[in-house]
């Protein structure tokens, strides 16, 4: 078991129900699972940025992502239905717990002139998403073998009712709210 799930069972469930006043430890909100995407519209044109954006998905997320393809044409874009336009990837369980440990406590420090995440990246049901500008912020990206600076959206997705159950859950798994 993870050092985060261990954490999160033997300590947060218990600062949840008190200060939420659950009844049941089935009401608590837990991490269902976190989903990273990396929307490359230049794969229109060159397919290879494609190929390397699913390789650097591979090494942060430790699993192998899938190609998203466009579901409309849109003329102005040159795009049409069914081409490859970027990756995404699903992280349950162990992996889950592993990449958010890794995403708050090595990656988030990494960037530069970091200040804390807003917390207004909160859904209105207890999901937060975030964006990261570079791709270069996880240890396991080597630094010479990028062709390109790519962003990558991130969604952690809870089981809460409602944002501030949700932003506590995160609060104390350790996620650096600013606010």
């Amino acid at each position: 078991m993870s050092k985060l799930k261990r954490y999160y069972e033997k300590e947060i469930i218990l600062k949840l129900m008190e200060s939420f006043k659950y009844k049941s430890m089935m009401q608590v909100p837990k991490l269902n699972k976190i989903v990273l995407n990396i929307g490359m519209g230049e794969a229109i044109h060159n397919i290879k940025l494609l190929d390397a954006a699913v390789e650097e998905l591979k090494i942060i997320a430790g699993q192998k992502p899938v190609v998203t393809r466009a579901r409309k044409s849109i003329a102005a874009f040159k795009l049409r239905a069914g081409m490859p336009i970027g990756c995404m990837v699903t992280l349950r369980r162990k992996r889950m717990y592993d990449f958010y440990y890794k995403l708050v406590n090595v990656a988030l420090p990494r960037v530069r002139d970091f200040r804390g995440l807003s917390g207004k990246g909160l859904d209105g049901h207890g999901n937060y998403s975030l964006g990261i500008k570079e791709q270069i912020i996880f240890p396991e990206i080597n630094y010479d073998k990028i062709d390109k600076i790519k962003g990558l959206n991130i969604s952690v997705v809870t089981t809460a009712q409602t944002d501030n159950e949700g932003k506590e859950l995160l609060k104390l798994l350790g996620m650096p709210f600013s606010d």
